[in-house]
């Protein structure tokens, strides 16, 4: 720990090789090669601070969290997949990923109810040529899978595999393979895994369809077929 400072001088501080720092509200003069460490180590120190949570396996249930609330549904938008898609926001998510860019969809009890009636829609909307299928974000979507798993299966029995269904998930392609049946199932329904926490140190804004490098789009049907993750064909960046 530096020295408190002593000096009495009187006019300018000549000082030239010193740096003037406050370590716990005293002002205490320093050399600067020498801070430097400090410094960076205090950096690492915050860096490793602001990371997302990382749970156990089946730590986290859908059952424990989920009020099966909706923060958003957009139709008909051309960003959140391939295509002209219909996006459903679900509400509550536990990664709490530093720089999350929705933020208030973290919450479990933010925004509105899923209904029946909410359900109708998308499926008429869906039912337009030009869609080419929904896409769940969030919040997180494996941790509301009674929201997701009914709207994937009224998907399904209404358009079979025309639609392609996308998911980003804060969860990695191996964890979900360690996770509860619910999650196993939404994941072996769907074509398209967004996987990983966003990181903000690796963040990316060039990258398609997703926020920071260590996220990877993933062809789910290919990837259980070859028992391993098998990266979306169509990936340019």
């Amino acid at each position: 720990m530096p020295k408190k400072d002593k000096n009495d001088q009187e006019g300018p501080d000549i000082r030239s090789s010193l740096i003037k720092v406050n370590i716990d509200g005293d002002t205490v003069f320093v050399d600067s090669n020498q801070y430097k460490p400090q410094v960076d180590h205090a950096k690492k120190l915050l860096k490793q601070k602001a990371m997302p949570k990382n749970p156990k396996p089946q730590e986290w249930k859908t059952e424990d969290y989920s009020l099966h609330k909706i923060a958003d549904y957009k139709p008909f938008n051309f960003v959140d997949g391939e295509g002209v898609r219909c996006s459903l926001y679900v509400s509550g998510c536990l990664f709490d990923c530093p720089g999350c860019y929705n933020l208030v969809a973290q919450n479990f009890n933010y925004g509105r109810p899923y209904t029946q009636e909410l359900e109708d829609r998308i499926i008429e909307d869906m039912s337009q040529s030009y869609v080419q299928g929904l896409t769940l974000l969030g919040g997180e979507p494996f941790l509301n899978t009674w929201v997701c798993l009914k709207l994937i299966n009224r998907v399904r029995k209404e358009f079979g595999h025309s639609k392609d269904i996308w998911s980003w998930s804060g969860y990695t392609w191996d964890e979900l393979q360690k996770e509860t049946p619910d999650k196993k199932e939404m994941l072996s329904k769907i074509d398209i895994l967004v996987d990983g926490r966003f990181l903000e140190a690796e963040k990316d804004l060039t990258l398609q369809f997703r926020g920071s490098s260590n996220q990877r789009i993933i062809d789910v049907p290919k990837s259980l077929k070859a028992n391993k993750v098998v990266i979306w064909d169509k990936l340019e960046r």
